[in-house]
């Protein structure tokens, strides 16, 4: 029986795109009035490989850049992030706190492992009281590699997890449930690839469906 629920954030949980693109203007703004940009914002570029662990992000969008400019390029992003989280810009995807009663009053732990930094994180549980639900969120800071994989191998480790799911959207999710002997249900959301999806055990194309599938 599974006992645990392990959820990404970006794109399962969190409606991402809602902050996503401004945050994303606002720091080549900022690289375009140090004059270390002069193209367009590479917002196509960043949707492609959304999901990945930010140094993979900031090494992609800006390969020439060297590492200094590619951290303060991060660092600003982050903050925009988190200002627009905490302003109410952002959403949950439909049907998340519904999921999560749901889940908790049939005894499932929940837990969120996440490529999104530390205080990124935070800011999303705080403002929408997710720890209410969610047992601990795990960044990919947490551990020394950047593979989800890893991140999730983690949590199992560390709740001596027996039978789980992992929810996600994207390939890193699907591989981090398979490699770990885990249920992997893939979300047909706004950052999801259908080639990637199909590696999924199951597909959700709403949250209120993740509850038809664990047992």
């Amino acid at each position: 029986m599974t006992d645990s629920i392990i959820f990404d954030m970006d794109g399962t949980l969190f409606r991402t795109d809602t902050i996503l693109e401004h945050a994303l203007e606002e720091t080549f703004d900022y690289l375009r009035d140090l004059k270390a940009w002069s193209a367009e914002t590479p917002l196509q570029a960043y949707r492609a490989i959304m999901g990945v662990p930010l140094p993979v992000v900031w090494d992609t969008l800006m390969p020439e850049h060297t590492d200094q400019m590619k951290h303060e390029a991060n660092a600003f992003f982050q903050k925009q992030l988190i200002q627009n989280i905490r302003s109410g810009k952002g959403q949950l995807y439909p049907g998340v706190t519904e999921l999560l009663t749901y889940l908790k009053s049939k005894g499932f732990t929940i837990y969120i492992a996440s490529n999104g930094e530390i205080e990124y994180l935070q800011a999303i549980v705080e403002h929408y009281s997710l720890d209410s639900w969610v047992t601990k969120t795990f960044s990919i800071q947490h551990i020394q590699s950047q593979s989800k994989t890893d991140l999730v191998a983690h949590i199992i480790r560390t709740y001596d997890i027996r039978r789980a799911a992992v929810v996600g959207d994207r390939l890193s999710d699907i591989l981090a449930a398979k490699k770990n002997g885990l249920l992997s249900i893939g979300c047909r959301f706004d950052f999801a690839q259908e080639e990637e999806l199909r590696q999924a055990d199951v597909i959700v194309n709403h949250l209120v469906e993740v509850q038809d599938y664990i047992h």
